[in-house]
């Protein structure tokens, strides 16, 4: 690959600009092997049915947005196996990413 065709392709990513849609399908829709570094905060799945409390057994007030449920913890582990694929065909060879979480999701991702 050129330069010229080096910089051509990363052209095509938009930038300075908040790309608003489903994570996956914008994934998809960017040019394979165009990113350094990906941040990633993903939904944690915290809602759950009954109450979720802390090592502490304090109670955690989490979100109840509809981006953060799902049907079980197999529908869950799905869409963080597809997100990180999507995710893995974005990244440079010598690419990273970066995923925020917390003892409730984190080791999820991590087996994903």
């Amino acid at each position: 690959m050129t330069t010229k065709t080096k910089t051509k392709a990363a052209s095509k990513l938009p930038l300075n600009e908040i790309l608003d849609g489903d994570c996956i399908d914008v994934m998809n829709s960017l040019p394979a092997g165009s990113v350094d570094l990906i941040f990633a905060d993903p939904p944690y799945n915290l809602q759950l049915r009954g109450d979720l409390h802390r090592p502490d057994n304090s109670k955690v007030d989490a979100v109840d947005d509809a981006w953060d449920q799902f049907s079980s913890f197999a529908a869950y582990d799905k869409f963080t196996q597809d997100w990180l694929k999507a995710a893995r065909r974005l990244l440079k060879p010598n690419g990273a990413i970066w995923v925020i979480g917390s003892y409730h999701n984190i080791f999820r991702v991590g087996a994903a």
